[in-house]
């Protein structure tokens, strides 16, 4: 995948940002955005919390003022595509899941970046359609600014946090 941004792309205003935010329909969702084209992310609550990402590529651009799209494809086949909104602390979702995940989410609960062949696999196996769309928006309830290309904000499963996060993060 090519995600080189152009010149005109300011990012400065994402980039190593780490939120949490909570969708209208209750999953609850971490994100750190760890450069241009990189980020980490962590799932709270839904039907595939539990699962962790590190590392994973995508599109990310900026839309408008404080307003910025990533946009990714995952192993899985599930698509991804976010607007974040920091100045109103909303995001707007769309996921699009293959039907095998929506068959069977607890295959995709782990540390995806150890299991990517696994995940390869399922995709390939299927099935794939009927895609589940889920269209939502959330509230974003916690931001801070961490830097950049930091391994440490996010590096352990949800069941590894203290108890209370990331309710306990929110600001």
């Amino acid at each position: 995948m090519t995600t080189q941004q152009t010149a005109t792309q300011d990012l400065a205003g994402l980039i190593g940002k780490h939120l949490v935010y909570t969708y209208d329909n209750g999953w609850q969702y971490e994100i750190y955005v760890k450069g241009s084209d990189v980020f980490d992310y962590r799932i709270h609550s839904g039907i595939v919390g539990g699962r962790w990402v590190t590392d994973q590529q995508a599109f990310i651009r900026a839309v408008g003022a404080d307003v910025y799209k990533i946009s990714w494809d995952e192993p899985t086949g599930t698509c991804v595509s976010l607007t974040v909104n920091l100045s109103r602390k909303q995001l707007h979702g769309v996921i699009f899941f293959p039907r095998w995940v929506i068959d069977d989410p607890k295959k995709t609960v782990c540390y995806q970046n150890q299991h990517l062949d696994q995940m390869r696999a399922y995709r390939d196996a299927g099935p794939t359609y009927p895609k589940a769309v889920i269209d939502e928006f959330a509230t974003i309830t916690f931001v801070e600014d961490c830097g950049p290309g930091r391994d440490d904000v996010i590096n352990c499963p949800p069941s590894a946090l203290p108890a209370g996060f990331p309710l306990s993060r929110s600001n």
